[in-house]
């Protein structure tokens, strides 16, 4: 369904047309994400630091996973916290340096990354609605908006 039909609105201009879809169709895809992640007791921040994890393959320091957070958040400590007590990530010391924090996926969180996974795939197929190309060209068009 068009953008224009969703909210039966009329636009400026294309470029006006497409900002409005753009913030439209995050919203849209954020609620479905929380949908996905909440029904394992996750916020998308929480399923975030999950997933770097998860790509990491190793444990991270605190600071680096907050560069590499999406959303940027100032209660990472929080978020870690409530994982901890899931039993979805671990704390390690580090050796050299007692004020440093090592954060660990255990298996119960990439357990839980899975079946999420799996989830989403069944019920989040919007990207069989488009092609390995106009994938390619949307991310090329996103990332030059950002400049």
């Amino acid at each position: 369904m068009k953008i224009e039909e969703i909210i039966n609105a009329n636009f400026q201009d294309a470029k006006h047309k497409a900002l409005i879809n753009i913030r439209y169709t995050n919203n849209w895809m954020l609620q479905k994400q929380n949908e996905i992640v909440g029904a394992y007791d996750l916020s998308m921040p929480q399923f975030n630091i999950l997933r770097i994890l998860r790509g990491a393959k190793s444990a991270l320091n605190v600071n680096t996973m907050k560069e590499r957070m999406l959303e940027k958040s100032p209660n990472t400590t929080r978020l870690l916290d409530k994982l901890v007590e899931k039993s979805f990530v671990k704390r390690c010391a580090c050796q050299e340096d007692r004020r440093v924090l090592w954060i660990e996926i255990t298996a119960e969180g990439l357990s839980v990354l899975q079946k999420i996974d799996d989830q989403a795939i069944l019920l989040f197929p919007f990207t069989e609605n488009i092609t390995t190309d106009e994938a390619e060209q949307l991310s090329t068009i996103l990332d030059k908006l950002r400049g």
